[in-house]
C-alpha cells in the first residue's frame, strides 16, 4: 500500500477545494497499489511531482497520476472514464500507449531519418500535447532511477533520449525538460567525458563567478541610472551543449571562451532594447554573434535578445534579455500555457503562442525536427 509523503502533499499546493478533492480521489486509488521494493520504474506521483513545478492544469496532473503503469494491474482496474471524465481518460490512454511503445532501436542513432520518422510518428497519433508533456516527465524520472538498471539498458534509454525526446522537449520550447535530458543521457552515454567536464567547470567556478558579478555590477549600476527595473543573474551552460560545442568547433573546453552566460529580465519590451544599447556601449560586442529572436522568434515561440560581448580581459559573455513573459516561455515552454492561464491579470501568452505551436506541429509531420 502507498504511505502518504511530503510529495502526496505538494500535490495539493494552488489547488481549488475541487480540485484537491480529485487528487485525492487519484491518490486513493494509487494506495490500492501493493508495494513492490523491487519496482524501479516511475510511478504516477513521482511523475506528477515533476509537473507540479509547471504549473500544469488539474487534467494533466490527474492523467500523469493515473498513467502509473501498475494501475491497470489491479484485480478490479478502475474506470477512470466513468471516475475522472473524457479528457483524463483519453490523456492515460495515450501516455499508455507511449510509455509501451518499442519501435526504437539503437541503429537509429546512426539513421537519422530513421529517427525523424518515429518522433514525426509520435506527434501525429498523440491527441493531446499534454500527453507528450507527462511522457517527457516519465522520461526524466526514469533517467534519475536509472543507475539500478544494467549498462545496457542504461545505455538504450540514453540513447534513446537524446535521438527522440529531448528533440521533441525542444520542439515544445520545454528547455528545462531538455536541458536534464540531454545531461543525464549524456552522462550514461559518455561518463568519462562528463567527468572531465564537469571538473573543469568545478576548476574555473571562481574565475567564472567573479567574471559574472563584475559584469552584473557594472550593468546594474547603469541600469540603475536609467530607473530600470531588472533580475540579473549568471546562468550555467548545460554539460551537454558544452560538448556539443567543443565537437562542432574541435576545440577543447580549456579553448572555449564563450562559457559564461548572463541573464537579464525585465519589465517590457522597450526596456528588452534600451539594455542591449546600454550593453553594447559599455563592451565591445561580436556583431555575427547577435540575434534578435524577439523580432524572429523561433519556430517553437521562443524570444530573447541575444548578444555576446568581450570583458576587459578578453573574456567572452554571452547575453540573454527578454521580458519575464518570454522568460517563462522560454523556460517552460507549452507548460507555460497554464501559467499564464492561473494568472488573469497577466498577458495570455498562450493566445499569441498558440498559432507559433499550430505551424510548429504542422511542421513536424514535413520536417525534420
Amino acid at each position: 500500500m502507498h504511505k502518504k509523503t511530503d510529495t502526496d502533499k505538494n500535490l495539493f499546493t494552488s489547488r481549488s477545494a475541487p480540485e484537491q478533492e480529485q487528487i485525492r480521489r487519484a491518490l486513493a486509488l494509487l494506495a490500492l497499489i501493493p508495494e513492490d521494493p523491487g519496482y524501479h520504474r516511475p510511478t504516477g506521483i513521482e511523475v506528477a511531482s515533476i509537473l507540479k513545478d509547471y504549473h500544469v492544469d488539474i487534467k494533466t496532473l490527474l492523467a500523469a497520476l493515473l498513467s502509473d503503469p501498475r494501475l491497470p494491474h489491479l484485480p478490479a482496474a478502475p474506470d477512470i472514464r466513468a471516475l475522472f471524465g473524457d479528457t483524463v481518460a483519453a490523456l492515460v490512454k495515450d501516455v499508455n500507449w507511449l510509455n509501451t511503445l518499442t519501435v526504437y532501436s539503437t541503429e537509429m542513432a546512426h539513421k537519422p531519418n530513421q529517427a525523424e520518422t518515429l518522433r514525426r510518428m509520435l506527434l501525429s497519433m498523440t491527441q493531446d500535447v499534454r500527453a507528450v508533456l507527462i511522457k517527457l516527465a516519465y522520461r526524466i524520472h526514469r533517467l534519475r532511477s536509472l543507475p539500478k538498471e544494467t549498462y545496457e539498458l542504461r545505455h538504450f534509454i540514453a540513447q534513446e533520449t537524446l535521438d527522440i525526446y529531448a528533440p521533441i522537449a525542444n520542439r515544445l520550447g520545454i528547455h528545462q525538460f531538455k536541458w536534464e535530458l540531454e545531461d543525464m543521457a549524456f552522462r550514461y552515454l559518455e561518463p568519462q567525458v562528463y567527468r572531465q567536464i564537469a571538473k573543469s567547470l568545478a576548476n574555473n567556478r571562481v574565475q567564472r563567478e567573479n567574471c559574472i558579478n563584475n559584469f552584473i555590477g557594472l550593468l546594474q549600476h547603469h541600469l540603475a541610472e536609467e530607473s530600470i527595473s531588472n533580475t540579473c543573474y549568471g546562468r550555467p551552460k548545460h554539460i551537454y551543449s558544452i560538448w556539443k560545442k567543443m565537437q562542432r568547433k574541435q576545440l577543447d573546453i580549456d579553448e572555449l571562451y564563450d562559457l559564461l552566460a548572463v541573464r537579464v529580465i525585465v519589465d517590457n519590451l522597450t526596456h528588452c532594447y534600451t539594455v542591449l544599447g546600454i550593453v553594447h556601449s559599455l563592451w565591445q560586442y561580436i556583431p555575427k554573434e547577435f540575434d534578435d529572436y524577439i523580432a524572429n522568434p523561433k519556430g517553437n515561440g521562443y524570444q530573447s535578445l541575444h548578444t555576446v560581448i568581450l570583458d576587459p580581459d578578453g573574456n567572452r559573455i554571452e547575453v540573454q534579455i527578454r521580458t519575464q513573459e518570454m522568460h517563462d516561455y522560454a523556460e517552460l515552454g507549452v507548460a507555460a500555457h497554464w501559467s499564464y492561464k492561473k494568472a488573469a491579470n497577466k498577458p495570455r501568452l498562450w493566445t499569441k503562442a498558440l498559432p507559433l505551436y499550430a505551424n510548429c506541429w504542422k511542421k513536424s509531420l514535413t520536417k525534420r525536427l
